[in-house]
């Protein structure tokens, strides 16, 4: 069962519809307590803004409404993006009210979100990720882990809270896939190539039984040194490491993988909606970000490249 969160603080003719509106985020679709939580608080935020309007609920209130509480938050300094999410709560609300048969019409529907520029996440270069991919060196035990864990990362792009969370079962050697439960529980299948076959097979045969305490280890795929789950933290410290040992001197971090692992695919000719897939985006829009990637890449090599742009 989903962890709970507590009721909400709205007033109490907007609280019972945002509780049932984040029972039904947990019980059918199966979001995180994390997402959830801040689905609830964006919620009885707008909720208390619209009281003070003289609103009575969010079965009375009108795209006017929702309007003013948008102007609201640009006066008090949200940022766009900040905005733009809290109106995606709203708006998953308003559906969930017309589900329900609590309202006919979507009070959201003529509401536009702030325009923002969405930043483009930043990318290694295949050269930069080869280094990184190189820097665990001999064959000891934390060096086969080490490295297993590397060359995952890049082949399959898993988040790092995935990949910390992985265990044996979900791991098929043979038919060279990976199946990982992401966000919202929601199952995906994941190819691995050649290098992470092998790096995860040495790791497997040579390295895992040095950290296995009888006591302690499950089933968990990658284990630290005291014989339990490696960490989400550990494997923050771990990328930072190899990269610095590789001499990157930007600030490499997992997503950072995750993001190089897209953007390879896409620059190598992989179908969108695939990487799409196997990076577990619910919509493809999210996806997109990795064309405006690879579209600024060309831009640059042809800059730096054709030779009328030579001075």
């Amino acid at each position: 069962m989903a962890k709970r969160i507590e009721l909400s603080q709205a007033p109490p003719e907007f609280a019972t519809d945002v509780d049932a509106f984040i029972q039904f985020l947990e019980l059918e679709r199966g979001l995180s307590i994390h997402t959830r939580t801040g689905y609830q608080r964006d919620l009885d935020q707008a909720a208390a803004m619209l009281r003070q309007r003289g609103v009575t609920g969010w079965r009375t209130a009108k795209s006017a409404d929702v309007s003013a509480w948008l102007q609201s938050l640009a006066t008090q300094g949200y940022s766009a993006s900040s905005a733009a999410r809290k109106l995606s709560a709203l708006k998953g609300l308003a559906r969930f009210l017309i589900r329900e048969k609590l309202r006919d019409d979507d009070f959201t529907e003529l509401v536009s979100g702030p325009k923002f520029r969405r930043k483009l996440p930043a990318t290694l270069s295949v050269g930069e990720m080869a280094r990184i991919l190189a820097a665990p060196t001999g064959g000891g035990a934390h060096a086969l882990r080490d490295r297993a864990i590397l060359e995952l990362f890049y082949s399959s792009g898993l988040r790092v809270s995935e990949l910390a969370g992985l265990l044996l079962q979900q791991v098929d050697l043979e038919s060279g896939f990976v199946r990982v439960f992401g966000k919202g529980a929601k199952e995906r299948v994941v190819p691995l190539g050649d290098e992470a076959r092998q790096a995860l097979a040495a790791y497997l045969t040579a390295a895992r039984a040095h950290f296995v305490k009888t006591k302690k280890t499950g089933s968990q795929l990658f284990l630290s040194e005291r014989g339990t789950a490696i960490s989400r933290q550990m494997v923050w410290v771990l990328v930072k490491n190899y990269a610095r040992r590789a001499g990157l001197t930007k600030s490499v971090k997992p997503h950072l993988l995750r993001h190089s692992f897209a953007t390879h695919l896409l620059g190598g000719g992989a179908d969108l909606r695939a990487i799409q897939e196997m990076l577990g985006h619910a919509n493809l829009s999210t996806t997109q970000i990795y064309t405006a990637v690879e579209e600024k890449r060309l831009v640059e090599h042809h800059a730096k490249f054709h030779p009328r742009n030579q001075t």
